[in-house]
């Protein structure tokens, strides 16, 4: 392999680990919170198929984008009215919700699977993007890969050096604590609930107009699924699911050039790899009991309810 495959693997797999980055991040506020949206998929689905029908008819791709974020955030919107206020079931409501934007977006994006669009291209930064070997690899990548590495550091940041990231995982911890300390719990775990809906449609939006310039029924196949397994393989923990992202995107890239390498495996099998890679970490994880009990939010996924909104 000379380096020029190197570089051009190492590319591709950045960017097939930016949906996850946006998604996952989003993903991990939200359960931070203490509420389990297994919806993300859902989400990510309407972002890529909103983002693209704006972009096709408007040719503004930063108002796609835009609409992406936004659609998400309406789909975290049911979602949070179900489980916040009418106090469903969150695991049913969010595999309601996985259900319902799968089906939405087949029917909505019908008249758009033959649109050809000229989606985000890569930045040309000036000296930074013409240097050799580290321009490819660092400065050559569309404004929302860098906006993925700004969401990390801002997640990061809230969640661990903002008082209200603090007041947010006191939230997640113990809702009845904090609700006596006179935190609006129901409010904060609505704004966790949209920021993880606008969060996961910039990532299907991602797919739509840059990584993948078109629209396919259901072409974010599992990466909402794939999203959250990474919140549980990064213990929920920001910088973990930067590198779970990375080496699940590897894992997605590794079909297209294991077989160009000479490896005689199955395309079936190749095609599994990302999902297997999935069941394998989590099995992992899922052994040791104390890791989950000892990271996971307290109140993660329980119904809770007061009496002031």
């Amino acid at each position: 392999m000379d380096m020029q495959m190197l570089i051009l693997i190492l590319t591709a797999t950045v960017a097939a680990s930016i949906p996850l980055v946006y998604a996952a991040l989003g993903e991990l506020v939200v359960e931070k919170s203490g509420v389990l949206n297994l919806g993300v998929e859902g989400m990510m689905v309407i972002g890529a198929v909103c983002a693209f029908m704006v972009a096709a008819e408007t040719g503004l791709l930063w108002l796609a984008v835009l609409a992406g974020a936004v659609a998400g955030a309406l789909m975290a919107l049911i979602f949070a009215v179900l489980t916040l206020s009418l106090m469903a079931n969150q695991v049913a409501s969010g595999l309601a919700l996985t259900i319902f934007g799968v089906g939405l977006s087949a029917f909505i994006g019908q008249a758009y699977t033959s649109v050809a669009l000229d989606g985000l291209k890569g930045l040309s930064l000036p000296w930074l993007s013409s240097l050799p070997v580290v321009g490819k690899l660092l400065f050559s990548y569309d404004i929302l890969a860098y906006g993925a590495l700004l969401a990390f550091f801002g997640v990061s940041w809230f969640l661990y050096r903002s008082r209200a990231g603090l007041i947010l995982r006191a939230v997640g911890e113990s809702p009845h604590s904090a609700h006596a300390l006179g935190y609006p719990v129901i409010r904060i775990r609505y704004f966790a609930v949209l920021f993880g809906g606008a969060m996961a449609g910039l990532g299907g939006a991602y797919l739509s107009v840059v990584y993948t310039p078109l629209w396919a029924e259901n072409m974010t196949a599992g990466r909402g699924w794939i999203a959250l397994a990474l919140v549980v393989f990064a213990t929920w923990r920001p910088g973990r699911v930067l590198l779970g992202a990375l080496l699940f995107g590897g894992a997605t890239i590794a079909q297209f050039h294991v077989q160009g390498l000479g490896v005689e495996i199955p395309s079936q099998v190749l095609t599994m790899l990302p999902y297997l890679a999935t069941i394998v970490v989590l099995v992992i994880i899922s052994r040791d009991a104390n890791v989950i009990r000892l990271n996971a939010p307290a109140s993660l996924g329980q119904v809770y309810h007061d009496d002031v909104h």
